[in-house]
């Protein structure tokens, strides 16, 4: 492969990853707002849920890089009395 090559999937592995970061922010970001919706902590959130409170609070952290897996997201959905896909929306 030639080196412009390399430079072209380098580029959009880095703009994937820029994607990818935004995703998570907006899941963040939704699941604090139904968190807060809810009236619950994130403690109390993160027992339903079966994982840590350190963990949540990553999931929620804007700055963070925790990429919670589908199940998880799953059962926090299910917890919040959501659709899963809220997490995803995208809200300007």
């Amino acid at each position: 492969m030639s080196n412009k090559s390399n430079n072209n999937v380098e580029t959009n592995i880095t703009e994937d990853n820029s994607d990818i970061q935004k995703l998570l922010l907006n899941i963040g970001l939704n699941i604090s707002h139904y968190r807060k919706l809810r009236g619950l902590s994130q403690l109390q959130l993160a027992e339903m849920v079966n994982i840590s409170r350190t963990y949540m609070s990553n999931i929620e952290a804007p700055n963070t890089e925790a990429s919670p897996s589908i199940p998880v997201l799953y059962r926090i959905a299910t917890c919040l009395d959501v659709d899963i896909a809220r997490l995803f929306e995208v809200h300007l």
